[in-house]
């Protein structure tokens, strides 16, 4: 009741004195918690890890040549796709990912990263790679999560509807997909460059990833994430791979637009665009035997780079953290030909 007569002129005097009062002691504390700051910071730098570049393979490599489709498992030196060195903090927990390509490569990579972060996986590849996507799934299940095979050639539209639906049966549900099986082959002239060949390169890369994700988005609730493994040859494409980069282009073209469309269904879609990578696509016709020799050495790096370097780009593009990332290209090209 006394309050509704108080002088607001001695409120203001009031107000003024607690907020001067409050500043001073943050002026006197600031010293004591400087030193406690700067005492912390170096006990964190004593007991820091050293900061070391990683050592990875430099050209030149050694010349091979595999039949397609290749095994990362027969490559000289074998790709590090993160099997000893990826970590995981529940980024991913519950999430149920399809990847496509997952049994190498940077699908390879994705599908260890998102089963250490706690969802369980779905990986896609041709029967004839078998061998290495044995070995993913024993990676999978090692770090505790559901692992589901479903081999067949996404060139085959009714396959893809098939394996986007036994995935997703298997796996209970579907909120992360992943487009990333590809065909490369190295041609000098387009003279070379076949209609058949020209067809496998569009089928793959093209008409399977339409279909896969047509089949997809029906099942993705709002928070899903579609992530497509495009290329710097999207944006820098070499002479020698003019198909290759001719699907690269229209898949960047097509992650921009279907961002657009589906951001009301609260479903996001980006790419991933690597540079030169050390994959079983480079030694199964994606290079020439001279080109693969000296493969990545035309980098900044002056290397190509290594699978595992990209899972944290497929796995933030995934997560919560980039919910407001869509219509994106995440450039992983060691320097060159960014987006």
């Amino acid at each position: 009741m006394d309050s509704q007569h108080d002088n607001p002129d001695d409120k203001k005097t009031a107000a003024r004195r607690r907020f001067v009062g409050t500043v001073a002691a943050g002026i006197a504390a600031a010293p004591a918690l400087a030193q406690t700051g700067a005492q912390g910071g170096a006990a964190a730098t004593a007991g820091a890890r050293p900061l070391t570049p990683p050592q990875y393979p430099k050209p030149p490599f050694q010349r091979q040549q595999q039949e397609w489709p290749a095994l990362a498992s027969k490559m000289t030196p074998r790709p590090d796709h993160g099997e000893t060195t990826y970590k995981g903090s529940g980024r991913l927990t519950g999430r149920r990912a399809l990847i496509t390509g997952g049994d190498s490569g940077m699908g390879r990579a994705a599908a260890i990263a998102f089963a250490r972060e706690g969802a369980d996986v779905a990986i896609g590849y041709l029967p004839a790679e078998e061998a290495d996507a044995r070995e993913v799934v024993a990676l999978i299940r090692q770090a505790g999560r559901k692992a589901v095979t479903v081999p067949g050639d996404i060139r085959d539209e009714a396959f893809c509807k098939k394996m986007v639906a036994d995935a997703a049966r298997q796996l209970g549900g579907l909120d992360i997909l992943v487009s990333n099986a590809a065909r490369q082959q190295s041609i000098e002239s387009i003279l070379d460059l076949s209609t058949a060949e020209m067809d496998w390169h569009f089928k793959t890369n093209l008409y399977a990833m339409f279909w896969i994700t047509k089949a997809a988005i029906p099942l993705m609730p709002p928070g899903s994430s579609i992530i497509v493994t495009a290329s710097v040859q999207a944006y820098d494409p070499s002479p020698n791979l003019t198909a290759y980069s001719a699907t690269k282009g229209a898949q960047v073209a097509f992650v921009k637009s279907l961002a657009k469309q589906l951001a009301e269904k609260g479903i996001r879609v980006n790419a991933v665009a690597p540079g030169p990578i050390w994959t079983p696509l480079q030694v199964c016709g994606g290079q020439s035997p001279g080109g693969l020799e000296k493969f990545g050495a035309d980098s900044p790096m002056k290397r190509p780079g290594q699978p595992g370097e990209l899972a944290t780009a497929y796995v933030t593009l995934a997560s919560a953290e980039a919910t407001y990332t869509t219509g994106q290209v995440y450039g992983v090209a060691g320097g060159s030909g960014n987006p």
